[in-house]
């Protein structure tokens, strides 16, 4: 049972309750019954909206600073934390707990509405400065979840006062139907962050609405039920603090698209020609008109540079179809380059590419700057594209149907990526090559990753096929601007791409005599990069699998 509440101070001590507030059932303009459905009500909404706010943080973070297990760790583990303080916090607040839930839900609404601007603002903004502003998002993001938890945790002692106050029952019964609407509440918002707020409104316009609706739920429950237990002053400040809140965040969304592209300038310069949430990841093309070259970034990484793509494509494709190549598998290899230097070759018969985002090919296909670099390759009818996640789509595949496989997939380093650099999905690109058939892995830079590329190396040896490691000099596919993503000593480190041919039998990295001549590419320059990369292994890593990354 709740303990007896001590003798009511007189009014001057207590500024923020009317007299008799604090101590007897409190003065409703509802019926008890009437009044509890709606407090519960209010603890639904309220609920929706701070996991809403949680797993915002969870998702602009892991876009903005990649590694997805790190980033939700901290957000949650902080916000647990700062909820226990919250809670024991908020006891102090009890004999003012009308007043007190309407401050907390005023004050969670601005921080929790703003919060993904704000991270986004500091990231864009000051994550290539260096120095002590190199970790200023990440500081920033410990912060929100810090004072988003605070105020979460401060919920539950306030409600449980108020709920009490309308109709005293025993302490257990009392939990239960607060906690029973809190945990419903959160299922809601957690099913509405990615299948309504994310893709019909977006990161930044999602986080802003939910925390207007918070501002008015909290504001409502306060100023309409809560009314007669409120000195003037009290509601006149609540309602001119929601009202504040209410502006700000209105504000914020009037201005929210003018803020998105100032903030894609500041990461990708001036001349961003698309940018697009495709459901998948953030797409965005800049550059690739009035002779300058096209860059594109998928969600702030930039995995194609238009100076030196061909580098790139170039030593993926050519020294995988040394051999037979009539039947040739792409994973990813959405923006067309790959399939470009595959139907180089003489001999082709079918491309298949496995490709899991539908707009990143659409965009090759229509964006004029991309489909000039790919050289219209979608158009060739050889070419074949599936839209489906590449681990998926090899369990059910052909056995032996392919002559070439080009894994043509992000950095291994990103979490996302890492079921793709696993044995078993190497086993299942083992088993869809034909007799002869040849693999090639795409495993991130050499120089300033070294162990991430012989642990890719040691996996596909793993699956039971036979490595021949090789590398190229060129431009590392690191990020925009940021923190996180591309630290000082990968920025310093020689930018180069490394590579794994893999088969049955010892392949061997060469040139097909043949075949076309690429424009980068020499039998000299890819035993040079043969050589440089195999004085770089670190023997004895152990494979990575689904149950034991080790990227």
């Amino acid at each position: 049972m709740i303990e007896p509440h001590a003798p009511a101070p007189p009014r001057s001590q207590e500024p923020w309750s009317a007299p008799g507030g604090p101590d007897g059932p409190a003065r409703l303009p509802v019926r008890p019954g009437t009044g509890r459905f709606l407090v519960l009500a209010g603890v639904f909404v309220c609920a929706a909206c701070g996991l809403v706010y949680e797993l915002e943080l969870v998702a602009l973070a892991s876009y903005l600073m990649g590694d997805s297990v790190t980033q939700a760790s901290v957000v949650l583990s902080v916000m647990v934390f700062a909820m226990g303080i919250g809670s024991l916090a908020a006891k102090r607040l009890r004999r003012l707990a009308a007043a007190g839930f309407g401050a907390v839900e005023a004050t969670l609404a601005l921080v929790g509405g703003c919060s993904a601007m704000a991270l986004y603002a500091v990231f864009a903004w000051t994550g290539d400065w260096g120095g002590i502003w190199a970790n200023g998002p990440r500081c920033l993001l410990v912060a929100c979840s810090l004072a988003v938890g605070l105020l979460i945790g401060a919920e539950v002692p306030l409600l449980m006062e108020l709920i009490q106050r309308i109709r005293r029952q025993d302490a257990g019964g009392a939990v239960a139907d607060l906690f029973a609407a809190d945990y419903v509440g959160a299922l809601v918002g957690g099913l509405a962050f990615p299948f309504l707020l994310l893709p019909f409104l977006g990161q930044l316009t999602g986080a802003l609405l939910t925390g207007a609706v918070n501002t008015v739920v909290g504001g409502a429950l306060v100023l309409g039920l809560f009314r007669r237990d409120l000195t003037r002053r009290a509601r006149w400040l609540l309602l001119i603090g929601n009202g504040l809140v209410l502006a700000v965040l209105a504000s914020a969304a009037v201005l929210v698209d003018d803020f998105e592209r100032a903030a894609r300038q500041a990461m990708y310069g001036e001349d961003v020609r698309v940018a697009l949430q495709t459901g998948v990841k953030e797409v965005v093309l800049a550059g690739g008109t009035d002779g300058r070259p096209l860059d594109i970034y998928f969600d702030g990484r930039l995995r194609v540079s238009g100076r030196d793509e061909l580098r790139f494509h170039e030593a993926l494709v050519h020294p995988a179809m040394t051999g037979p190549h009539a039947r040739v598998l792409i994973l990813g290899g959405g923006d067309g380059l790959a399939v470009r230097e595959v139907l180089r070759h003489s001999g082709v018969d079918r491309v298949d590419v496995v490709e899991l985002d539908a707009e990143v090919v659409r965009l090759a296909r229509t964006d004029p700057a991309l489909s000039a670099l790919n050289e219209h390759a979608f158009g060739d009818p050889r070419v074949r594209v599936t839209t489906a996640d590449a681990f998926g789509w090899l369990r059910g595949a052909t056995p032996a149907a392919y002559d070439v496989v080009v894994s043509d997939l992000p950095d291994p380093g990103i979490t996302a990526s890492t079921k793709l650099y696993s044995q078993e999905f190497y086993g299942l690109a083992r088993r869809v090559l034909a007799p002869g058939g040849r693999l090639v892995v795409h495993a991130g830079p050499v120089a300033s990753d070294r162990r991430v590329y012989w642990t890719v190396e040691a996996t596909v040896r793993a699956a039971g096929l036979r490595t021949a490691p090789y590398g190229t000099a060129g431009r590392y596919a690191g990020s925009a601007a940021g923190p996180g993503r591309t630290p000082p000593e990968r920025a310093r480190a020689p930018r180069d791409w490394g590579f794994v041919l893999a088969g049955r039998t010892d392949p061997r990295p060469r040139l097909d005599p043949d075949g076309p001549r690429p424009g980068a590419l020499t039998e000299a320059s890819l035993a040079a990069g043969e050589r440089a990369t195999r004085r770089t292994r670190i023997g004895g890593l152990p494979a990575s699998t689904l149950v034991h990354p080790r990227y």
